[in-house]
């Protein structure tokens, strides 16, 4: 299956800043079912982009803006060949356990089996361990299957009930939240109560007709990745009841979101930031041919003509109150 991934981010400042410092994930991975054939990134203001990856095999792009600008468009066109999802079954064999156990021993998880930033334990996270009955039985991927279901049951699925750097508390306290919460209380859960590695995965869902997901179309997507002995890494999405397969798509793995958001940067002025995203996943006939490039949408091109387009001018500030500040440039996996 071939997919064409399409991804416009678009932040405007209230007042003018002079330099944008800008990191982002948005090229898709390529590995065993997956590989990413085709990968463009477009910035406005234009500026020369530089790209490395990282320990874990994630593409990162970066790029600076030194000159004075009202807003930052970055545009990422993908194109992206996926196989089908080797098959989970329900269960593993009676001895799983201590072959993970083995597993764990003889390798190199501990990124993927300690705390993180966002998947700390919490008191709220154990009384939640404890209604679920998260423990050591069975086997490790029948209480992984019982886990990805009770979590779908239990959480409510509310766009923008949370925040990019909200905690897992929140999301606990109100019972709902987004595809970023729900993975990171089932990573917390996996890590501290079964000691299966575990990871987060942030990348795309296809969306097909009939295909009955909660989670939002036009947003960046998140789900986690659990350690089994002989299958290796799986990957469970909480937020709408699934194994991974061919309509998850790749960009980066992290020990949480810190470690992968599609933006992270800083910028120099003293601003608010008014941040906007469209995400468009569709079907794909494959790869182009050399001479030829991936056609694009009218719909997609006039939503990113306007995108470009500048805005009014803003209100000129004082240099004393210009400062280098953190940017909320962070976009919230849906």
């Amino acid at each position: 299956m071939y997919y064409t991934v399409r991804h416009l981010t678009k932040f405007v400042y209230s007042n003018a800043v002079s330099e944008s410092i800008m990191e982002t994930r948005m090229h898709p991975r390529s590995d065993a079912v997956q590989r990413c054939l085709n990968f463009q990134l477009s910035v406005s203001p234009r500026c020369r982009v530089f790209s490395y990856r990282d320990h874990l095999a994630n593409n990162v792009h970066h790029f600076d803006i030194p000159g004075a600008h009202e807003q930052l468009v970055i545009v990422a066109e993908s194109l992206v060949e996926m196989e089908p999802a080797p098959m989970v079954p329900s269960f593993l064999s009676p001895d799983a356990w201590a072959a993970l156990d083995a597993d764990v021993q003889a390798g190199d998880f501990w990124e993927f089996l300690f705390p993180s930033e966002f998947t700390t334990p919490t008191p709220l996270l154990e009384e939640l361990g404890n209604k679920l009955e998260v423990r050591r039985r069975d086997d490790p991927l029948m209480v992984l299957h019982d886990l990805n279901e009770k979590l779908y049951r239990y959480f409510d699925y509310v766009p923008k009930s949370t925040e990019a750097d909200s905690p897992i508390d929140k999301a606990l306290e109100q019972k709902s939240g987004v595809c970023q919460d729900f993975s990171h209380i089932m990573i917390a859960l996996v890590r501290s109560r079964l000691q299966i590695p575990c990871r987060y995965v942030s990348g795309y869902l296809y969306h097909g007709q009939g295909d009955k997901d909660r989670s939002a179309t036009s947003a960046t997507h998140a789900w986690v990745e659990a350690y089994l002995p002989q299958f290796g890494w799986v990957g469970l999405d909480p937020t709408n009841w699934l194994i991974a397969s061919d309509r998850h798509i790749r960009t980066a793995i992290g020990r949480d979101y810190s470690d992968v958001p599609p933006t992270h940067g800083i910028f120099r002025g003293s601003a608010n930031t008014d941040l906007t995203v469209a995400v468009r996943v569709s079907p794909s006939e494959g790869s182009p041919l050399p001479d030829q490039e991936l056609p694009v949408p009218e719909d997609w091109s006039m939503l990113v003509e306007k995108a470009q387009q500048v805005p009014p001018p803003p209100q000129p500030i004082a240099d004393s109150m210009k400062r280098m500040q953190q940017m909320q440039q962070a976009q919230q996996q849906q």
